[in-house]
């Protein structure tokens, strides 16, 4: 598949770019929590220049420039540098993430960890690779036996009771769970099967597009809050529920429960 080479080929070099800058940039704020480093925006340029040369006609969804959409029905949709407050801080847990779009269909992924030397690439139909080797999801049986992993968005200030109470929820029956900041490599490792289950509100195409396939190639499921599937559009991601599909009824219970509660 020539999309997914060339989807490699702009991963390793955008990590090349975050391996290479890392500690030496400055940020500067998008928002309260949201930030963005040159290094950022080095790696989108160098990215898209790699994918627009190889496919000129195709559409762009990034992170840090404005959605470029074309007849054609093929979209990139990228997130240069996926956990950029990590990365601004020195904390190595950030990486390259593109998702390849047809017609609303995600066929190709890929998300690159330069700190790991990580590439974790997807095919629709074709099953998904960490470096070269075959991924598969846990069979961890049960929430009660899980590792889970969660985010906060950024208005993580104005809501954070809201957020913690599924933290403390989810906490209270698991074995455990964690917080890494970048949600495509969250996708990944639980494709790895390195955790089980995995929720998050607020995210945005560009940070689940490529994650998602790799991890639906591994056996796992992605829906919404409420159990249906994603659809590729601006809302993509906005809510987040992904599990190794063993867990995904029973997280799906607590979220439910949990989100009546809120209201």
């Amino acid at each position: 598949m020539k999309e997914l080479e060339i989807l490699k080929k702009a991963a390793l070099a955008g990590g090349r770019i975050l391996a290479a800058k890392f500690g030496k940039v400055t940020y500067r704020l998008k928002g309260r929590a949201n930030l963005l480093t040159e290094a950022d925006l080095a790696s989108q340029k160098t990215v898209i220049s790699i994918l627009r040369k190889a496919f000129p006609a195709d559409g762009f969804m990034a992170e840090e420039s404005p959605v470029e959409e074309t007849p054609n029905g093929r979209l990139w949709i990228i997130d240069p540098l996926d956990g950029t407050t990590n990365y601004a801080h020195g904390f190595p847990a950030a990486a390259v993430s593109i998702g390849f779009s047809d017609n609303g269909v995600v066929k190709a992924g890929g998300v690159y960890d330069p700190f790991r030397r990580e590439l974790f690439l997807a095919a629709r139909g074709r099953g998904a690779f960490v470096n070269g080797r075959r991924l598969a999801v846990s069979a961890t049986p049960s929430v009660s036996k899980a590792l889970l992993v969660t985010g906060f968005p950024y208005d993580r200030a104005e809501k954070a009771e809201f957020y913690c109470g599924f933290f403390s929820e989810f906490m209270k029956l698991s074995h455990d769970v964690r917080r890494m900041g970048s949600a495509s490599l969250d996708l990944c490792w639980l494709a790895a099967g390195r955790t089980d289950g995995y929720w998050e509100f607020g995210l945005k195409p560009w940070d689940v597009a490529a994650g998602s396939l790799i991890l639906e190639e591994a056996g796992g499921k992605v829906t919404d809050f409420a159990g249906r599937p994603w659809k590729v559009n601006a809302g993509m991601g906005s809510q987040t529920l992904a599990s190794n599909k063993r867990l995904h009824a029973g997280m799906l219970r607590v979220m439910r429960r949990l989100l009546r509660k809120g209201k």
